[in-house]
């Protein structure tokens, strides 16, 4: 049988709060595995891949709607009814790599600016010297 966690360490492993994850059930994007006698939700490995595969497509700006039907690709298996999986995945292949793009052009912008923040701390620096 695989080993089952508690919601307070699949939080303590993928770093989200225990309501971030709480909410993603509430929404249908990860259910747990298992309940515990006393209700408590158990999951196993799997379902914390789900958790860090949800949060790798977060910063991307996937919407609930888009990261359901990404996920429902993801999951499936031959003979499941999924409309032209290869084209909406090439689809949301080409989103997440514009949104890269992006997401490399700002960090650029913030690091510029990081560094003219440094630049100018030494030249205060120096002049208080």
């Amino acid at each position: 049988m695989a080993e089952h966690m508690q919601i307070g360490e699949v939080a303590e492993r993928t770093g989200l709060s225990l309501r971030t994850i709480r909410y993603y059930e509430e929404v249908g994007l990860v259910v747990p595995s298992a309940r515990s006698q006393g209700g408590f939700r158990l999951y196993n490995e799997p379902d914390v891949a789900r958790l860090l595969l949800i949060m790798r497509m977060k910063p991307l700006g996937f919407q609930l709607d888009e990261m359901r039907e990404l996920l429902a690709i993801l999951d499936a298996t031959p003979g499941d009814q999924v409309p032209d999986p290869e084209a909406r995945l090439r689809e949301f292949a080409g989103i997440a790599e514009q949104r890269c793009d992006e997401l490399r052009s700002r960090l650029r912008n913030a690091e510029e600016f990081a560094g003219t923040l440094r630049s100018r701390l030494d030249d205060v620096a120096r002049r208080g010297s």
